[in-house]
């Protein structure tokens, strides 16, 4: 498969890598089985996360005797020293190797969280001792916030940068991806689909084709979704003519609801999680049913707080119909609860 260079990690990866999320939906033999087709097509960057319940676990077993050649990426969302330590043993026991290729600060998408880290006794603290002891090799950011995200790649520690890139959410388009490229940081797309909210593979991925030097890791659940995605990557081809119009009418259609995780809506006055709301027919379609039916009614009672005062709408950026929104996530809250 074509390979791309994550910039001044210097690490060459399959041109398309394999998103460790939905994999936590399969038994562990069907998860194994995924993985394992996904590096017979040629795919060799696997990412994943401490976060990730099961999906560490089974990538490793997935990659024993096959971890040559590969690109093994975690993450964490810890903020100090210890707990990232924790996150980074336990990654290497997960998946049976003596070093991760690239450790990702995840979701790095505030100043306050960003200064944590970095503080004396904070991750970032951790995750040098690591490198340094050859637990890790490369360090990379994930974010959700453009406009912190142009400040993280001004960071020299960073050697890669994660963030959304789809039809909907192309503005990286404008200034992000340029000034990683300017900076030398590989770019590695989140949510190639939407967080699974889109569902046109061949749309999605002639879009991304026209940025060959990114790298995409959509969630992988069927070896039938690897496949149609590495051909469809190895053929090159763009979006033209009839086909970038019709992208262009269904992106528009669904930029109306599709939620960037930028923040600006919080905090709520009334203390609404809105932002993980806005977000959670993505989280149903791509985490374990069980897992989400376990927080269905903590969930719902922290919908219930909204007053329905219009705060978040008004800071909203794309203008989304936040409230409207948090009613269709009450009732998919509530089936499932009655399941």
């Amino acid at each position: 498969m074509r390979e791309v260079v994550l910039g001044k990690s210097g690490l060459r990866v399959s041109a398309v890598g394999f998103g460790g999320i939905p994999i936590q939906r399969l038994t562990e033999e069907e998860a194994v089985k995924v993985i394992q087709r996904s590096l017979d097509l040629g795919v060799t960057f696997i990412d994943t996360a401490a976060g990730y319940t099961t999906s560490q676990a089974r990538i490793g077993k997935a990659i024993k005797g096959r971890r040559d050649g590969l690109v093994l990426a975690t993450k964490s969302g810890m903020v100090g020293k210890e707990e990232i330590t924790r996150d980074i043993e336990q990654s290497l026991r997960d998946m049976g190797t003596d070093t991760i290729d690239l450790f990702q600060f995840h979701g790095t998408s505030h100043k306050e969280k960003w200064e944590a880290i970095a503080a004396p006794g904070g991750a970032m603290e951790g995750v040098l001792a690591a490198r340094g002891r050859g637990d890790i090799q490369h360090i990379g950011i994930t974010s959700h916030s453009l406009d912190f995200a142009l400040e993280l790649v001004e960071e020299d520690i960073f050697e890669t940068i994660q963030f959304p890139f789809n039809l909907v959410t192309c503005e990286p388009a404008e200034k992000l991806i340029p000034r990683a490229r300017e900076r030398n940081l590989g770019f590695i797309v989140m949510k190639p689909m939407c967080g699974g909210l889109y569902d046109n593979a061949e749309l999605a991925f002639k879009f991304l084709n026209g940025y060959p030097d990114v790298v995409a890791i959509p969630g992988i659940e069927k070896a039938e979704e690897i496949e149609e995605i590495v051909a469809l990557v190895e053929s090159g081809a763009t979006l033209e003519g009839a086909e970038k119009e019709k992208a262009e009418s269904i992106a528009a259609e669904l930029g109306k609801e599709f939620c960037r995780r930028c923040g600006y809506c919080e905090p709520c006055p009334q203390g609404v999680a809105v932002s993980t709301a806005m977000i959670f027919e993505s989280l149903v379609k791509r985490l374990p049913d069980e897992q989400m039916a376990k927080r269905a009614p903590r969930f719902a009672e922290n919908l219930a707080k909204c007053v329905e005062c219009g705060e978040c709408e008004e800071k909203c950026p794309y203008d989304l119909p936040i409230m409207e929104r948090l009613k269709k996530v009450a009732a998919t809250v509530e089936q499932l609860i009655g399941k």
